[in-house]
């Protein structure tokens, strides 16, 4: 079954069009990740997905149901989007516990306190995290709790905009290995963003190469061990990672 679709999608901003007739699928449960240089327009995707950026014409669907030109209240209790700052997605003046209590007081879900105390042991971090503030908690930390609060309203999706590249490359790890476990208890479907090809060989199962607001290759992940892509575009972007690889 399918859970997110775009068909023949345009994407503009200010009357510009940045993405161009992008199309592919992802089925329930499969992790997918959108790879190119910064300004192909793959971030641009995520955010037409969540209804941030309105201006699109062509057919996007989550889970069935058709993708409106604005935020979608409904839409977000199933898919839900991690952002790449840590630094600038999380509010400088609210505790951690007020985070990720906002989404369940927005949609009226009740037994705030557990589903607060187990989200946060779900990214591992302990109880004593909960009425900190952003700037007590370093990148990594603060990575753990968008994740956390992602995971508040309990999604089938998760858009996943750079969520490593940001931080050191030792916590890039530790943040990965977490997503993989997520993924793996939770039955989550990720659409991802990132240049790093590592990252793609690590959580992804396919990939799409978009080169100028096209999607110009649509491939297996193993692509990144064998090296077996067919445009030029994609064998450069390859090349230049040093033969993809992995981050085991």
């Amino acid at each position: 079954m399918t859970a997110i679709s775009l068909g023949n999608v345009d994407i503009g901003y200010g009357g510009q069009r940045v993405v161009e007739a992008v199309t592919f699928d992802v089925a329930r449960g499969e992790s997918f990740a959108l790879v190119g240089e910064s300004g192909s327009g793959k971030s641009t995707v995520l955010k037409a997905l969540v209804g941030l950026a309105p201006e699109w014409s062509g057919k996007m669907s989550v889970l069935g149901r058709s993708c409106v030109h604005r935020p979608d209240r409904d839409l977000a209790r199933r898919c839900q989007m991690v952002f790449q700052d840590p630094y600038g997605s999380l509010h400088p003046r609210k505790t951690v516990d007020a985070v990720l209590s906002e989404p369940l007081t927005i949609h009226g879900i009740g037994g705030q306190d557990a589903r607060v105390e187990r989200a946060l042991s779900d990214v591992g971090l302990d109880r004593r995290f909960r009425f900190r503030y952003p700037h007590q908690m370093s990148g990594g930390q603060r990575q753990r709790v968008a994740i956390a609060r992602a995971l508040m309203l309990e999604p089938e999706v998760m858009l996943l905009d750079e969520p490593t590249s940001a931080l050191d490359v030792s916590v890039q790890a530790e943040i990965l290995n977490l997503l993989k476990r997520l993924r793996a208890e939770r039955g989550l479907t990720y659409l991802m963003v990132t240049h790093n090809l590592p990252v793609v060989s690590f959580l992804c199962d396919r990939m799409a190469v978009m080169n100028k607001g096209k999607i110009v290759e649509i491939a297996a992940t193993k692509a990144l061990h064998d090296g077996r892509f067919t445009d030029p575009y994609s064998k450069a972007l390859y090349a230049a990672s040093g033969g993809g690889g992995s981050t085991e």
